[in-house]
C-alpha cells in the first residue's frame, strides 16, 4: 500500500505499514552541477566525479556521483514519504546496511523506494524506525544503492 506522497497518518497507522512500501519519491536528476556542489563541500574531488574529460576515457564513460552524494539524497527523498502526526522532532540515527551497487552516471535520474521494516518503541514517547531503502536508477535494472536506514522519532508537545 503506497501512501500519498508527504501524507500525515496516525502512529497506527504507520506501524500498520510494516513490512509493506511506504511510498516511491520523485525522480531527481544529478547534473554535473550537484556533483561539482558536492565535490565542493565535501573536499573529493576526485576526477571520476569533477573532470568529464578524464572521466569519458574511463569504463563509466563520463563522470559519475559520488555514493555518498546518491545516498545524501535520501533525506530529500524521505521527505516525500508519509510522517506521523504528533512527531515533535525525528533523527537520523544511521544505516545498519548500506551497499553502492551502481554508478550513477551524469545526467541519471533516481528515485526511492521505502520499505518499513521496523517500528519499535525505545522509550516512552521514543521510537526508532528501520527502512529498507532501494535507489533506482531510470531506466536500469539493477539500483544504485540499496540501504537499511534508521531513524529516530519523538512524540510530544515540543522537542
Amino acid at each position: 500500500m503506497t501512501l500519498p506522497s508527504g501524507k500525515k497518518i496516525s502512529r497506527e497507522e504507520f506501524e500498520a505499514l510494516l513490512g509493506q512500501e511506504m511510498g516511491v519519491s520523485d525522480w531527481f536528476t544529478i547534473d554535473q552541477s550537484r556533483i561539482d556542489q558536492f565535490a565542493d563541500c565535501t573536499e573529493d574531488h576526485q576526477f571520476i566525479h569533477v573532470d568529464p574529460e578524464a572521466a569519458a576515457k574511463t569504463p563509466f564513460g563520463s563522470t559519475i556521483a559520488h555514493g555518498f552524494l546518491t545516498l545524501s539524497m535520501l533525506s530529500a527523498m524521505v521527505y516525500q514519504m508519509p510522517s506521523i502526526e504528533g512527531v515533535v522532532m525525528g533523527v537520523n540515527y544511521g544505516f545498519d546496511k548500506v551497499r553502492f551497487v551502481s554508478p550513477v552516471k551524469v545526467g541519471s535520474r533516481i528515485r526511492a523506494r521505502f520499505v518499513l521494516a521496523a517500528f519499535n518503541e525505545i522509550r516512552p514517547g521514543e521510537f526508532q524506525s528501520k527502512m529498507d531503502v532501494t535507489v533506482e536508477i531510470e531506466g536500469q535494472e539493477k539500483p544504485a544503492l540499496v540501504a537499511q536506514w534508521l531513524g529516530r522519532r519523538y512524540f510530544g508537545e515540543e522537542a
